[in-house]
C-alpha cells in the first residue's frame, strides 16, 4: 500500500502514465521485490515508456520506503506490467463471439439417435 502511495502521489514524472500496483512478489530472502504493476495505456510503447520511468524511480522509491516503514534492508524492486486486465478483457472477448444462439442450437431428435445395430458389440469367443 505504501508504493502504491509513493507512484501516486511523490512521483512527478510524467512519463509515469496512470498505473495501479496490482500484486508485490517478495523473493525469499526478502532483498528483491517484483512489483506488478497495470498500465492503462493503451499502446505498448506507452506501457513500456512507464515502466522504464518506475525503474528509473527505484531508489527514490525504496529511499521513501525505508524512511517510512523503518526497514533495516530496504528490497530491490522490479518493475513488470501486469496484463492480467488485457488478457480477461481478450477472454471476455472471445467468449462473446463464441456465444451461440439458443435458437440456432436446437438438437432435432432425429439426428441425436443412434442406430442400434451400429451400437451393438459382438462378442465372439
Amino acid at each position: 500500500m505504501e508504493l502504491a502511495g509513493l507512484i501516486q502521489r511523490e512521483l512527478k514524472d510524467p512519463r509515469i502514465g496512470f498505473v495501479t500496483v496490482t500484486e508485490v512478489r517478495m523473493s525469499p530472502d526478502l532483498k528483491h521485490a517484483r512489483v506488478y504493476v497495470s498500465v492503462f495505456e493503451g499502446e505498448e510503447e506507452k506501457k513500456l515508456e512507464s515502466i522504464a520511468a518506475l525503474q528509473r524511480a527505484e531508489g527514490f522509491l525504496r529511499h521513501s520506503l525505508g524512511r517510512r516503514l523503518r526497514l533495516r534492508y530496504v528490497p530491490g524492486l522490479r518493475f513488470v506490467i501486469d496484463d492480467t486486465l488485457d488478457h480477461s478483457a481478450r477472454i471476455d472477448e472471445l467468449l462473446e463471439d463464441s456465444e451461440v444462439n439458443p435458437e440456432d442450437s436446437e438438437v432435432n431428435p432425429e439426428d441425436s439417435e443412434v442406430n442400434s445395430e451400429d451400437s451393438e458389440v459382438s462378442n465372439d469367443e
